[in-house]
């Protein structure tokens, strides 16, 4: 029986966190709550859906065929379902075992490199890459696919270390967003740089569209 993991939601493609078109998948439930976090909607463990592995591999799968670069595990906090994190990205490095081309896996964590315990450990064995390190709103910066200074972006494998070498330190001059539609609402995809949510915010009531609620306020 396939493990279950429970998500907020998938999506594919994704451009706005990693290299390439990738398809992500962004769990439930996460009890760090950084101040300024955009993501407050993936917070409660109670929400959400719980989804088999299997049914997230197979999407997985799907976007491979359609030309996927890559896997992004973002939240929530992935590490809070440790057990069926291992279990996806198990599943998924048998599915790009078969694959034409090299596809990369970035996991994102709030935690610290010290603060990861063996089985927090044995759940990103398998990444490629991960982005360590709580949202600091008091830290600022431009570094790609980072929201906040003091996260670490760390290669773990050959092909993180080949494929990321060039962007740990980059820094561009307009940090990556995508915005999509989410059951009729805009959805942002991406780590903001300090002061653009305020500015999607002023850009959406200058187009005379009313923002009633966000997923970055309380």
């Amino acid at each position: 029986m396939s493990a279950v993991l429970r998500i907020s939601q998938t999506h594919y493609p994704v451009r706005a966190l990693g290299p390439g078109t990738r398809f992500g998948v962004w769990v439930q439930g996460c009890t760090l709550a950084c101040k300024g976090c955009m993501s407050r909607d993936t917070w409660s463990a109670g929400g959400g859906t719980g989804v088999p592995v299997d049914d997230l591999v197979e999407l997985w799968r799907s976007a491979v065929a359609r030309g996927a670069e890559g896997l992004t595990v973002s939240g929530g906090e992935p590490l809070q379902q440790a057990a069926g994190l291992a279990d996806l990205l198990a599943a998924a490095d048998e599915v790009r075992r078969r694959a034409d081309r090299e596809l990369d896996f970035l996991v994102y964590t709030g935690y610290d490199e010290d603060e990861l315990d063996e089985t927090r450990l044995a759940a990103v064995d398998l990444a490629d890459v991960v982005v360590f390190g709580r949202f600091d709103v008091t830290k600022p910066t431009a570094l790609v696919w980072r929201g906040s200074a003091n996260q670490r972006m760390v290669p773990r494998t050959d092909l993180g270390r080949r494929r990321y070498a060039d962007l740990v330190d980059h820094a561009p001059e307009r940090g990556p967003l995508q915005v999509e539609v989410r059951d009729g609402d805009p959805w942002i995809i991406g780590t903001p740089r300090q002061g653009a949510l305020r500015e999607l915010g002023r850009s959406m009531k200058d187009l005379g569209l009313r923002v009633t609620d966000t997923t970055w306020r309380p």
